[in-house]
C-alpha cells in the first residue's frame, strides 16, 4: 500500500518535472537558433509537438461541433503566435527575463476580474517587477525589440487562456492536439520560409523532435497527471516558479547570468503569481458560503 504521506509528493514532483523539462527543452532549442533561426526552431517544436500529440491522443475519435472547432482554432492560432513571438524574443534577451515578462499575461487575466483589496498588493508586486526589467531607463542593457516581442507573447498567453476556457469542456488531449495542429498552420510555413531547405536536414529534424518531446510532450503529459491529483492552489504555486527555474537553468545551460537587480525583479513577479494563486483559491469557498 502507498503511504499517505508520500503520495502527495508524486504529483508535486510531476509539476516540478514539467517546469524543468520545459525549461531544458527551450534552453536546448535556443542552441538551434544559429542553424535554423528562431523561426525555424519554433516551427520544429510546434510541428513535431502536433504530430506527437496527434499520434498519442487520436482526436478524430471524438466528435467536434462547428462552434467548438472555432474555439479550438482560435486557441491554437493564439498558441502558435505566442510560441513564435517568445522564440523571437529569445534571440536578444535572456530566457529567464523573457519568461518573467511573458508571465504578465496570465497575471493580467487572473487580476482582471478581481476587485479584492489584497489583489492590488499582487498587482503592485507584478508592476514593480516589470518596471525593474523593462528598458525604461537609459542604463538598461535589454534589447527593446526583444522586450516588445516578449510582451506580445504575454498578450497571446492571456488570449490563449481566454480561448482555452471556451474549449475547456472538451477532453484536454482533444483540444490540445487539435490546437497544436492549428498552431502549426501559423508557425510551420513561417519557419520554413525563413529557414529554407536547411530545416529538413536529418540532424536538424532529429534535434527538433527532441525539442518538441522535452519542451511540449513531456511537460503537457506531466501537467495533466498532476492537475488530477493536486489542489489547484498547489499546482498554481508550483507553476509560478517557472521564471526562477528558467533563469537558473539558463545560467547553467546557456551561460546567461542575470544581475542581482534582475533576480529581484523576477522575485517580485513570482511573488505576484503565487500570491494571486493563493488568494484566488481562498476566495472561492468564501463566495460559496455567501451564496448559500
Amino acid at each position: 500500500m502507498k503511504s499517505p504521506r508520500s503520495t502527495p509528493w508524486l504529483p508535486a514532483l510531476a509539476v516540478l518535472g514539467s517546469v524543468t523539462s520545459l525549461c531544458i527543452g527551450t534552453s536546448f532549442a535556443k542552441k538551434l537558433f544559429p542553424l535554423v533561426g528562431a523561426e525555424g526552431t519554433s516551427a520544429l517544436r510546434v510541428g513535431f509537438s502536433a504530430i506527437v500529440l496527434l499520434l498519442v491522443w487520436r482526436p478524430w475519435r471524438w466528435p467536434l461541433s462547428r462552434r467548438d472547432a472555432g474555439s479550438v482554432i482560435r486557441y491554437g492560432l493564439t498558441l502558435g503566435t505566442m510560441n513564435l513571438l517568445f522564440y523571437l524574443a529569445l534571440r536578444t534577451i535572456p530566457f529567464g527575463i523573457a519568461v518573467a515578462i511573458e508571465f504578465s499575461g496570465p497575471l493580467a487575466v487572473a487580476m482582471w476580474s478581481s476587485r479584492r483589496p489584497v489583489d492590488f498588493l499582487w498587482l503592485a508586486s507584478a508592476i514593480a517587477g516589470l518596471a525593474m526589467i523593462l528598458p525604461l531607463g537609459h542604463g538598461s542593457t535589454l534589447d527593446p525589440t526583444g522586450v516588445v516581442l516578449a510582451l506580445g507573447a504575454a498578450v497571446c498567453w492571456a488570449l490563449y487562456i481566454v480561448f482555452g476556457k471556451r474549449a475547456g469542456h472538451l477532453h484536454a488531449g482533444h483540444s490540445v492536439s487539435l490546437g497544436l495542429v492549428a498552431a502549426s498552420l501559423v508557425v510551420v510555413p513561417y519557419g520554413v520560409a525563413h529557414a529554407g531547405t536547411g530545416l529538413f536536414d536529418p540532424v536538424i529534424l532529429a534535434a527538433g523532435l527532441g525539442v518538441a518531446i522535452v519542451s511540449s510532450a513531456i511537460p503537457m503529459s506531466l501537467e495533466m497527471m498532476a492537475m488530477k491529483r493536486l489542489p489547484s492552489e498547489t499546482f498554481g504555486i508550483m507553476v509560478s516558479l517557472e521564471p526562477a527555474v528558467a533563469s537558473l537553468l539558463a545560467m547553467l545551460l546557456l551561460g546567461e547570468h542575470l544581475t542581482s537587480f534582475q533576480w529581484l525583479a523576477i522575485g517580485f513577479i513570482v511573488l505576484a503569481s503565487i500570491g494571486s494563486t493563493v488568494t484566488a483559491r481562498r476566495a472561492r469557498p468564501e463566495a460559496v458560503e455567501l451564496a448559500g
